[in-house]
């Protein structure tokens, strides 16, 4: 069975999943009604942008030596964006939806929370593809990952209480 997906691919997902997660993180920012999660959700908006930044950088040495063809420069870097925003894990549309109900910092929480749990479980079914030497990037990302979702569930406990 041939790939349907290069590793340079699944690289530009991530690229993408990180700035909807960055994006996603300051816009919540600015609705939060707790100091402590304003300042989480800001960290947590620069966290994305420097994976955003590891990802590009991993896509930059995957593209060098295998750049996929194009009928106009960006064309495929296009695809890949409106794939991702309506097909892997933060779906634009069905995000948009879902975001009309954060008007909180609880409802903020708890997208944040899902969404880090997501990022996850793609990250980790992709390693594979990724080529070996750039394993442990990808581990790297998915240990921050998973401290996002910690952090946030903790805090989301301190808000209860």
């Amino acid at each position: 069975m041939t790939a349907v997906f290069s590793a340079s691919d699944i690289v530009q997902f991530a690229v993408r999943i990180e700035e909807n997660g960055a994006e996603f993180y300051r816009k919540t920012a600015k609705i939060s009604d707790d100091r402590d999660a304003t300042a989480l959700f800001s960290r947590l908006a620069a966290d994305e942008d420097r994976h955003r930044r590891t990802f590009q950088t991993m896509l930059a040495e995957i593209e060098a030596v295998h750049a996929p063809p194009e009928s106009f420069p960006g064309e495929y870097e296009a695809y890949l964006h409106s794939y991702v925003d309506n097909n892997v894990v933060f779906n634009k549309a069905a995000l948009d939806r879902e975001l009309e109900a954060v008007n909180d910092t609880s409802s903020a929480l708890e997208f944040a929370i899902r969404r880090e749990v997501d990022s996850i479980a793609f990250y980790n079914e992709v390693k594979p593809i990724i080529p070996e030497r750039q394993q442990s990037i990808v581990d790297t990302i998915i240990a921050e990952e998973r401290s996002h979702f910690t952090t946030l569930c903790d805090l989301k406990k301190q808000l209860k209480k």
